[in-house]
C-alpha cells in the first residue's frame, strides 16, 4: 500500500502526534486539505515545542543579542563571538533531558553528540564540552542508576570523541525525581572567514547526505521532548537515539576537511527532528524551496518509509547544499573517512517541500506554516504578587544562631549540593588536546585557543531554589554567577548560551516563572555587557509517574563564555602558604534560600539573596585587575554556603589551612559565613592594604578575614566560645565522601 492509499486521519491520530484541535485546523488551512500520515508527521514534529518554541519565542525575543563582538546571535545551530586575531568562538547548550530519564547512557551520551554537531556544523573545531546536570533525593530508588548512567554516557561519548569534558555542574532536588535535566555544552574554534551557515540557496544546488546511515532509533524523539512523564514512561525507550562516537570523530574531521574548500553553500546537523528539521530549517531560512527522492536516503534497516526516514533522529548525520559540480569532490573526502554520502535532492524555487518515493510525490508542503509561521502562544501567566501567593514560600522570620560554626561547615561540605564531584569529573577526560589550563573544581575551566596565548574561560551556572523562590532575582543571580566565575579565573565575560527548563508552559504559574526568570536574565545580561548568542528551551518537565514530583523547580541553566588575553594570568582556587585572605563585597547575613538554612536547620525560607548589578561589574571588573596585575594569587567567589565554604574549598585545593578571627562586633556568625550575599570574592594576597586600596576606589568593601598555614581550620570566636577548628583531613573525608558512598549504595 503506498502511501497515498493510508487510512484516513483520525482525531486519535492526530492526537498522537501531539497536536491540538486547533493547530490541526491551521494544517488543513495551509494545505487546504487534509494532510497524509507524512505530513501530519512533519507538522508534528516541526510544530513540537521542541522545535517551534511556540510557548516561548515572545518572551525570547526580549533577551539582548547584540554586542560589537557578536558575530551571530540566536537563529543559527550556535552563537559566535569575536575573539581577536581572526577567530572566533563557537558556542551553544541544549538539553537532552527526556531521553536521559528514559535511557541515561544513550540520552546522555547522545546529547553531547547532539551539541558537538551543533558547533562543528558552523565551521569550529570543538575544543571543550561541559555539562549541567540535576538529580532528585540521593535516596530515590532510581537515582544511582540514573546518575551512573549519565555521568557514563556523558564520559563515554566526549572521551571516545576525543573533546575535553573540562566541568559543569551537579545538584540533587526531590523536584527532579521523575524528570531529571542532563544540559549539555560545546564550545569550538574557527577562523572568522570560514564560518558556515544553514541558508539553502541557489536553485538547482544538490542537496546531500553525509554521515551514519538512517533507522529506526530516535522517531517521534522531539514530541516526546514535548510531553511530560507518567508511568508509562518507559514504553517511550524507542524514541531515544543511540549514538557512536568514533562516527562523529570521523564526521567531524570530514566535514572540516571539506569546509577547508569553497564547496559547501549551507550546512544543517541532523538533531531532533532529523531529516525533517534539518531540510525545513535550511530551506526556510533561504528562501526557497526543497526536493528530496526519499529512495536516495542512505537506511540501515529494511522497508523504511518516508514517515519513518523523515522523523527518525538517528545520530552522527548531516545535511549539506554544496555548488554545482562539487558533488564528487565531496564524496571522495566522505568516503576516504567511511562514511555515508548520497545526493539526496535539490534546492527549489516553490516555497515547498516536496518529498518523492517510489516515483509518487509522498508530501508536498508549503514552508512557511512549518517554520516562521507555525503557531505561537502568548501562555497567561501570573504576575509577580500572584506568583509569591501560590508559592508560598515561608518568610524568613528569625535568623538562627549556629554554636558551632566548625560543625556547620564540616555538615555543609558533606551535603550533596556541595559534596565533592571528583567521582564525576576523574571518568571525564579533561586533558585530550593539551589545552586544558583548568580542570574540573575550580569558578571556570580554561582552555587556550591553540597555538595562541589565549585562552577561553567556560563555567555554567543556575541556583533553582532562587529562581522558584522569586523567578526575577533567580533569573539575575543565574546570570550575575556566571559572570562572577568568568572574572574570577581572570576571564572577560563575553557572552551567553542557555538552557531553559521549566514544567508545563499551560500553567501559569509555570509561565510565570518562565517569564520572571528570562525578565531577570534580560535585566542583568544588558547591565553585564553580557548577551545571549544561543539556547535552547525544554518545557514540559513534569512527571505523574509514581515516586516522581510534579514541576521540576524552574531551572535556566546558564553557560558563559569569557576571555582571557593570556592564559598565564588565570587565577586558581588554591592559595599558598602565608597569604592573607580577603573578602570583597559587602555582607548583610543573607540567608534566605541558603544552604546552610537548610542543611543544618533544616527550612527552605526567605527571600533569595538579592542581586545589584551595579556592584556585580564593578566588583567584576576589579577581581579581573586584581588578577591581572598579579595583585592576587588565588581568587573564588562566593555563592552556595557563602564565604565559609568558598574558604573551605580554597583550603581542600592547597592542602593548606587557614585562622580565621571573628570579632565580638559580628552580632550572627553563622549568617555572615554562610549567607550568600551576591556580588562577593575571596582573594589571597600578599598585599592586602593594596587589595583594600584598590577596592576603596572601586567603591566596593573589603576586609581581612584570615591568614593562610597549617592544617587545619581555625575559627577563633572572640569572647563567643573560643577557639574552634576542623582539621582538613577530616573536612576532605567529608567533603570527598558522598558520591563513593552514594554509588556503592552505603547512604
Amino acid at each position: 500500500m503506498s502511501v497515498l492509499e493510508a487510512p484516513a486521519i483520525t482525531p486519535e491520530i492526530v492526537a498522537e502526534h501531539g497536536l491540538s484541535p486547533e493547530e490541526y485546523d491551521r494544517v488543513l488551512h495551509a494545505l487546504g486539505r487534509e494532510p497524509n500520515l507524512v505530513e501530519l508527521g512533519i507538522f508534528s514534529v516541526m510544530w513540537s515545542e521542541h522545535c517551534s518554541y511556540k510557548s516561548s519565542r515572545v518572551h525570547l525575543k526580549k533577551l539582548p543579542t547584540e554586542a560589537p563582538w557578536v558575530i551571530c546571535g540566536p537563529g543559527e545551530n550556535a552563537g559566535v563571538i569575536d575573539i581577536g586575531d581572526g577567530q572566533a568562538a563557537i558556542f551553544k547548550m541544549e538539553s537532552h533531558n527526556h531521553p536521559s530519564y528514559i535511557e541515561p547512557y544513550q540520552g546522555a551520551a547522545t546529547g553531547v553528540g547532539g551539541i558537538l554537531r551543533d558547533v562543528f556544523t558552523m565551521g569550529a573545531r570543538p575544543v571543550a564540552n561541559m555539562n549541567a546536570l540535576r538529580f532528585g533525593r540521593p535516596d530515590h530508588p532510581k537515582m544511582r542508576h540514573l546518575i551512573a548512567g549519565v555521568v557514563s554516557g556523558i564520559g563515554g561519548y566526549g572521551n571516545c570523541v576525543g573533546v575535553p569534558t573540562v566541568g559543569g555542574e551537579v545538584n540533587f532536588d526531590a523536584a527532579y525525581d521523575g524528570n531529571i535535566l542532563v544540559n549539555a555544552m560545546t564550545v569550538g574554534v574557527a577562523s572568522t572567514d570560514k564560518i558556515f551557515y544553514s541558508a539553502a540557496t541557489g536553485i538547482g544546488n544538490p542537496i546531500v547526505y553525509v554521515g551514519s546511515k538512517t533507522g529506526r532509533d530516535g522517531i517521534h524523539g522531539a514530541t516526546m521532548a514535548s510531553a511530560d512523564f507518567d508511568e508509562n514512561s518507559d514504553e517511550k525507550r524507542p524514541t531515544v537515539q543511540v549514538g557512536d562516537p568514533f562516527t562523529e570523530k570521523l564526521l567531524i574531521e570530514a566535514c572540516l576537511e571539506l569546509m577547508a574548500t569553497d564547496a559547501i553553500v549551507a550546512i544543517q546537523d541532523m538533531g531532533a527532528a532529523g531529516l525533517t528539521s534539518s531540510s525545513v530549517e535550511m530551506a526556510s531560512k533561504g528562501g526557497a524551496g526543497i526536493r528530496l527522492d526519499m529512495n536516495m536516503v542512505p537506511c540501515r534497516e529494511e522497508g523504511m518509509t518516508p514517515y519513518e526516514m523523515m522523523l527518525s533522529e538517528s545520530q552522527e548525520r548531516m545535511l549539506m547544499v554544496l555548488k554545482p559540480g562539487r558533488e564528487a569532490e565531496a564524496e571522495k573526502i566522505f568516503k576516504k573517512w567511511e562514511l555515508d554520502f548520497a545526493v539526496i535532492g535539490e534546492v527549489t524555487d516553490t516555497g515547498h517541500m516536496v518529498l518523492e518515493f517510489d516515483g509518487e510525490v509522498v508530501c508536498d508542503i508549503p514552508l512557511g506554516p512549518l517554520a516562521g509561521d507555525a503557531p505561537e502562544y502568548d501562555r497567561p501567566h501570573l504576575s509577580r504578587n500572584e506568583y509569591k501567593s501560590w508559592a508560598q514560600v515561608r518568610p524568613l522570620g528569625d535568623i538562627p544562631e549556629s554554636t558551632d560554626i566548625a560543625a556547620d561547615l564540616l555538615k555543609l561540605m558533606a551535603s550533596p549540593n556541595l559534596a565533592s564531584r571528583r567521582w564525576i569529573w576523574e571518568q571525564y577526560d579533561s586533558q585530550v588536546g593539551a589545552d586544558t589550563v583548568q580542570r574540573p573544581g575550580g569558578d571556570a575551566a580554561v582552555v587556550r585557543v591553540h597555538g595562541t596565548n589565549k585562552a577561553l574561560a567556560i563555567t555554567t551556572d543556575c541556583t533553582p531554589r532562587y529562581c522558584y523562590a522569586d523567578p526575577y532575582e533567580g533569573g539575575k543571580q543565574a546570570i550575575a554567577e556566571a559572570y562572577r566565575n568568568l572574572c574570577a579565573v581572570g576571564a572577560r565575560p563575553l557572552a551567553v548560551t542557555n538552557c531553559l527548563n521549566f514544567g508545563n508552559p499551560q500553567r501559569p504559574e509555570i509561565m510565570a516563572q518562565f517569564v520572571g526568570c528570562l525578565e531577570g536574565m534580560g535585566d542583568a545580561c544588558r547591565a553585564l555587557d553580557f548577551p545571549v548568542v544561543s539556547g535552547n528551551v525544554s518545557l514540559y518537565n513534569e512527571s505523574k509517574a509514581t515516586g516522581g514530583g510534579s514541576a521540576i523547580l524552574p531551572t535556566p541553566a546558564i553557560g558563559g563564555v569569557g576571555l582571557l588575553e593570556d592564559w598565564r594570568k588565570n587565577a586558581g582556587i588554591a592559595y599558598g602558604e602565608g597569604e592573607y585572605l580577603v573578602l570583597i563585597g559587602h555582607s548583610d547575613s543573607q540567608v534566605g534560600q541558603s544552604l546552610w538554612l537548610e542543611v543544618c536547620h533544616g527550612r527552605r525560607d526567605g527571600a533569595p539573596p538579592a542581586v545589584d548589578l551595579a556592584v556585580e561589574k564593578r566588583a567584576g571588573e576589579l577581581i579581573r585587575r586584581l588578577a591581572r596585575e598579579s595583585v592576587v594569587n588565588a581568587i573564588h567567589d562566593c555563592s552556595d554556603g557563602g564565604a565559609a565554604v568558598a574558604v573551605a574549598e580554597m583550603a581542600l585545593a592547597a592542602n593548606i589551612g587557614m585562622t580565621m578571627t571573628i570579632v565580638p562586633q559580628i552580632p550572627n556568625a553563622g549568617a555572615i559565613l554562610f549567607g550568600e550575599d551576591q556580588g562577593r570574592y575571596v582573594v589571597s594576597t600578599c598585599d592586602p592594604e593594596k587589595v583594600r586600596q584598590l577596592a576603596n576606589e572601586a567603591q566596593l568593601f573589603a576586609v581581612e578575614i584570615g591568614l593562610t598555614g597549617g592544617d587545619e581550620l581555625v575559627f577563633d570566636l572572640v569572647d563567643r566560645g573560643g577557639r574552634q577548628s576542623l582539621s582538613l583531613a577530616d573536612l576532605r573525608s567529608a567533603h570527598e565522601g558522598f558520591f563513593p558512598a552514594l554509588m556503592q549504595g552505603e547512604l
